[in-house]
């Protein structure tokens, strides 16, 4: 394998499998609590969208931990789906298997023997499972490991952010974006996979979005505004749905790029599930700035 796809196909799957986490972690489903008052039901209902986002930003946070279902699709580049468990208490956690259904990221994947693959998000680092020929070629380890602070050095304005939200992210996260948004409106009562919920809309401004809810600096943030632009991402619409606990029962992101449309949906169920993620061993795991540079790379990502 060329030195050049290497670093393409890692830093693609560095990219789309902190998406997968990411994205599934910005909203949550109720599937195991349906236990509330009708009394706390007629409270919610005369809320305010802004008092009842509130509300439910502060009750999705405090779950702590539930299991993942979504599915991404980023233009030509690629489509897939996410299913597994995620905590956010003290960063991200947890596992996913991540399967690639169509685009460029899987034909990628199909010459590498799989479109699957399961990703391990740790406090420090998350980590991709690659396949049989992928570890052939990349002297017989079959784990990726993308340390967030490598991710940064190497990726400039785009890895710093990465980072920020991979290790900042919390599954209340898109009713902050409609919170700052300043844009938000009650669609009505609606039910999600059998759940009454209430349904909320609103257009974020990306690059604002990254200004109000990440800690970078302002040279990171204009770099991230150039790139955005680059990619044609100007706004998104954020849509997610609260069950009468307060807690988010789906979510879907729909934003355009250059090569197309990117949309994102999330469900999550059983809230408080425990949630555990082990490092590979050592002996099987290839750090990802090590691979760079034995494949002839120059250290940074471009």
């Amino acid at each position: 394998m060329k030195s050049t796809t290497v670093r393409r196909m890692a830093l693609s799957i560095a990219a789309v499998t902190a998406l997968a986490g990411v994205a599934a972690c910005s909203s949550t489903d109720s599937g195991g609590s349906s236990k509330s008052s009708r009394k706390d039901d007629r409270t919610s209902t005369r809320l305010s969208p802004i008092a009842a986002l509130r509300t439910a930003e502060k009750s999705t946070d405090a779950a702590d931990s539930a299991k993942v279902e979504s599915t991404t699709t980023m233009g030509s580049l690629m489509s897939m789906t996410a299913d597994g468990a995620l905590g956010w208490g003290d960063g991200i956690t947890g596992t996913m298997t991540i399967t690639y259904t169509g685009g460029t990221m899987a034909d990628t994947m199909r010459q590498l023997g799989t479109t699957s693959m399961e990703a391990r998000y740790l406090p420090d680092a998350y980590y991709a499972r690659m396949g049989e020929k992928f570890a052939a070629q990349a002297g017989g380890k079959h784990w990726i490991r993308y340390g967030y602070d490598d991710l940064a050095d190497l990726g400039g304005s785009s890895g710093a952010y990465l980072k920020d939200q991979m290790q900042n992210t919390t599954p209340n996260q898109s009713v902050k974006l409609l919170l700052a948004s300043g844009d938000v409106k009650k669609v009505g009562e609606e039910k999600v996979r059998g759940v009454d919920t209430t349904h909320y809309s609103g257009t974020v401004d990306v690059a604002d979005l990254a200004a109000k809810n990440s800690s970078l600096s302002e040279s990171q943030l204009a770099g991230l505004r150039k790139q955005l632009e680059q990619a044609g991402v100007t706004t998104q619409t954020v849509d997610i749905w609260v069950n009468d606990q307060n807690l988010l029962v789906k979510k879907v992101e729909k934003g355009k790029m250059t090569n197309g449309e990117l949309t994102q949906t999330a469900y999550y169920s059983d809230y408080g599930v425990k949630v555990s993620a082990e490092k590979p061993p050592a002996g099987d795991t290839e750090d990802f700035k090590a691979l760079l540079k034995k494949q002839g790379g120059t250290g940074t990502i471009s």
